[in-house]
């Protein structure tokens, strides 16, 4: 008879991704046929706030990933986790001392306090690099800096979370890296860097996502009762993770992210870049993703209500019937993409008597924005928009996709997987897969 332990390393392998979102972790484990097995979820408290400056101290991520790993362990009995791979919210930075340990709260993507010292990016990046702009993340690497100049690591909030597990801190991805100045052409952070104040020294090293990168460290093995062979793999940003787990590949062919925020990106054969409006361009599945991230999203309907009235007020609504209400949804002023402008002001007024009309007013305006953003891409070069995927907690959201899809006269495509926890997962079985691990002994 096998012990315990000898059945759970018997057992087939299943591949686990993380995602760190603004307002929860969600833990997604899939077999080897890319099927969902089990699926997990944390609430994070929101992020501190003052005017221009959103932060958030990293331990709570960890806290939440890491109980999260431990109930997969216990509910996960005839699978054995094989591979593990993270997302975080695109643009999120911390500093880190040599051992790993943050020297302070996390900036967060949306933080735009560091608009006055970014002003020395623009100095030294190309005209068309992504880090320039008030609220860039090589503005907030800047402002770490600052505070913390014997800072170690300057590390996503994805990278943290990986190294924490890997027991080192010199690993990123393409996608993250992207906002911070890496060069995905050259495949290097480019020389500007240093000269703008931003030590190259200091920064992980990006590779692709999937890239198998070593096994959990024995410590968090034990502490998260993870098989100690555990292999973990380079993640991506989320809004590209749920990108992932949609099946698009095709030019013209769009991907709306309904998180906490808004993400619109369009499949291109070339890339576009474009930092007065936000927008930039990554490697795709051998094309480029090019887009946009607002601060406007759900973030600003979770403000106004609870699930369970978003729920049953959107039953109410009545999509095909305008509401005449002119929002520009946003919780604090400051907007990045279609308009990247650190004091764009929200617009929520006037508010009816009826909370249905007031959500029906929110939705209509958050559709406002993703219309256009796609307005904005074609303008700046991308493809006609073909059809939209949606990924993010709006998606499931009926009337709101009506409205959306009178908005955006395009098809909405049902997708099987939207969940960027799903394209981590399975970002973590392409890398258990290019390890030759699964290949029959001989």
């Amino acid at each position: 008879m096998y012990s315990d332990a000898e059945a759970k390393q018997a057992a087939p392998p299943c591949f686990i991704g993380l995602d760190l979102g603004t307002s929860g972790v969600r833990a997604i484990a899939a077999d080897l046929d890319g099927e969902a097995l089990l699926e997990l979820t944390a609430p994070l408290p929101p992020p501190a706030s003052q005017p221009h400056g959103i932060s958030q101290d990293p331990g709570i991520w960890r806290e939440a990933a890491f109980g999260l790993l431990r109930r997969l362990d216990a509910e996960l009995a005839d699978h054995r986790p094989a591979a593990l791979a993270i997302d975080g919210t695109s643009g999120t930075l911390l500093a880190a001392d040599a051992s790993g340990a943050p020297l302070g709260p996390a900036l967060m993507y949306n933080d735009c306090r560091s608009a006055a010292i970014g002003a020395r990016i623009d100095q030294h990046a190309p005209h068309d690099s992504p880090t320039r702009g008030p609220c860039s993340t090589a503005a907030r690497a800047l402002e770490l800096l600052r505070r913390y100049p014997r800072a170690r690591y300057l590390l996503h909030q994805a990278d943290w979370l990986l190294g924490q597990l890997l027991g080192e801190y010199c690993h990123s991805d393409h996608n993250n890296a992207l906002k911070l100045g890496y060069d995905p052409v050259a495949g290097c952070w480019p020389a500007w860097l240093d000269a703008a104040g931003i030590p190259r020294d200091r920064l992980p090293r990006p590779l692709a996502p999937g890239t198998p990168l070593g096994r959990i460290s024995p410590h968090l093995a034990k502490a998260c009762r993870l098989p100690p062979r555990l292999l973990l793999v380079a993640g991506s940003t989320d809004s590209t993770a749920a990108i992932m787990a949609t099946g698009a590949t095709a030019p013209g062919e769009g991907i709306t992210a309904l998180g906490t925020t808004l993400v619109v990106k369009i499949i291109c054969d070339h890339p576009i870049s474009a930092p007065r409006y936000g927008v930039y361009s990554q490697p795709f599945a051998g094309r480029w993703l090019v887009g946009g991230s607002s601060n406007s999203g759900g973030g600003v309907l979770a403000r106004y209500f609870t699930s369970g009235q978003l729920a049953s007020l959107s039953e109410r609504i009545d999509p095909a019937r305008p509401s005449g209400l002119d929002y520009y949804p946003l919780n604090t002023p400051g907007e990045r993409f279609p308009i990247n402008d650190p004091d764009w002001r929200p617009r929520l007024a006037p508010r009816p008597d009826e909370d249905r009309l007031f959500l029906q007013g929110l939705l209509e305006g958050i559709a406002r924005i993703e219309k256009q953003g796609y307005e904005r891409l074609r303008q700046l070069g991308a493809p006609t928009l073909v059809n939209v995927r949606t990924t993010g907690g709006g998606a499931i959201n009926p009337g709101w996709r009506q409205i959306r899809q009178r908005l955006l006269g395009v098809p909405l495509v049902d997708t099987a997987h939207h969940q960027a926890a799903m394209g981590m997962a399975l970002q973590a079985r392409r890398g258990y897969i290019a390890t030759g691990a699964n290949r029959p002994k001989p």
